[in-house]
């Protein structure tokens, strides 16, 4: 019995020893026969966070639907890297967004779309950097999301424009084509997003020397009346009306806008981007709107027609610029696994830094940009397009 228990301890020494042997460094390098194949099927969990329920769920179930199709393309493809895919709702709350963050690092998260808006970005943005989890985020704006006055987060990225970009392009954007126009800026004061936006924006219309007439501000307490600002806006003449903020609140400022006969050029940025699938809203309202995106649907690139025929196929509506980002956020991660030669045996400790340095080495050619990069501090560089809704579609704007 004592030389049937030492061969045996003798055969479990050596299975341990073996399977000690196929460990891999973040290189993704193996060592020994047993070594997993370079094509050998792996699969990463690709998590993320966004409003599936709320006011913002067309935000978030966007980005959903859109980085589904991404998934379903990889996995269907004959690459050996594959996702599974984790979408949790966190109805564009802070506290509920910590709470999502909870549940999709306890699944096992390994990569992340990171979350959808701003405000809840904000709210994990530190989690994701102390846990070493890279994130790119397809639609959340704002700076705090990769970095702070104190702080680079590494591994948080962006693919969406950042909000000081955006008021910037707004306004270059006004200067080329409205400059003769009298502006008026209504935002929301107390949303990072709408005055991140508005602030960038102030500053390079004075630069530009536009002519701004009035500013108007609100609440998240006062976002169901505009008569005040809106009286002010056309009292003070002004023809074109910035909206540096989201959909909701802009579609009611359209409705109040037309039924006090006030009828400027509306100008927004990417969170007005949905407005024409909001559940009760009059299409004609938005009815020569422009607005600032990187995607336009109408564009007749074969990626962008693929894509739409696919999202409208299996959803029942055009995508609009959250889809769009989202699919890229899929590729992008899935293109930076591919060039760390991420394997079965690769290493999860350290997995965030080599992504990150893919991201900040590497260009993406996508949906909303061409030649994209990144820089340190996870902004990336594409270049903006506008889009004016005319008949209830969005068309490019060229200047």
């Amino acid at each position: 019995m004592k030389k049937l228990l030492v061969v045996l301890l003798s055969i479990l020494c050596v299975l341990s020893l073996a399977g000690c042997s196929n460990g891999g460094g973040n290189d993704g390098g193996n060592s020994g026969d047993d070594a997993p194949a370079a094509d050998e099927t792996v699969y990463v969990k690709l998590g993320g966070s966004g409003p599936l329920s709320g006011d913002a769920k067309v935000y978030g179930e966007a980005v959903r639907n859109a980085a589904q199709i991404a998934v379903d393309e990889i996995n269907a493809s004959d690459s050996h890297i594959k996702f599974e895919f984790n979408m949790a709702d966190d109805e564009a709350d802070g506290e509920k967004a910590v709470s999502a963050y909870s549940t999709l690092f306890d699944w096992g998260m390994q990569v992340s779309l990171f979350t959808v808006t701003s405000g809840s970005g904000a709210a994990v943005a530190s989690y994701y950097d102390e846990d070493g989890i890279f994130a790119i985020t397809p639609s959340g704006s704002a700076t705090a999301l990769v970095y702070t006055d104190e702080k680079n987060f590494p591994s948080n990225f962006q693919m969406c424009f950042t909000d000081p970009n955006q008021g910037v392009a707004a306004a270059d954007y006004i200067a080329q084509g409205f400059a003769d126009k009298a502006i008026a800026v209504i935002y929301k004061n107390d949303d990072v997003y709408s005055a991140g936006v508005y602030e960038k924006f102030n500053a390079e219309a004075a630069e530009k020397g536009l002519n701004l007439v009035y500013t108007g501000s609100f609440t998240n307490d006062s976002s169901t009346d505009f008569s005040t600002q809106l009286t002010a806006a056309k009292d003070a003449g002004a023809d074109l009306v910035f909206l540096p903020i989201y959909y909701q609140p802009a579609s009611i400022i359209l409705k109040q806008a037309k039924d006090m006969d006030y009828a400027p050029t509306f100008f927004g940025v990417d969170g007005m981007d949905g407005i024409l699938t909001l559940e009760g809203f009059d299409k004609s309202l938005a009815e020569g709107l422009y607005l600032i995106t990187p995607f336009a649907s109408d564009a007749d690139d074969e990626l962008t027609k693929n894509f739409v025929a696919s999202y409208e196929s299996r959803f029942g509506e055009t995508p609009n610029q959250f889809a769009a980002d989202a699919y890229d956020c899929v590729y992008a991660i899935h293109q930076a696994l591919e060039n760390i030669g991420y394997k079965a045996g690769y290493a999860t400790n350290g997995l965030n830094e080599d992504l990150a340095k893919q991201f900040t080495t590497m260009t993406f050619n996508g949906l909303t940009g061409q030649n994209m990069t990144w820089a340190e501090n996870g902004e990336v560089s594409k270049a903006p397009k506008a889009v004016i809704i005319e008949n209830s579609v969005y068309v490019s704007v060229d200047q």
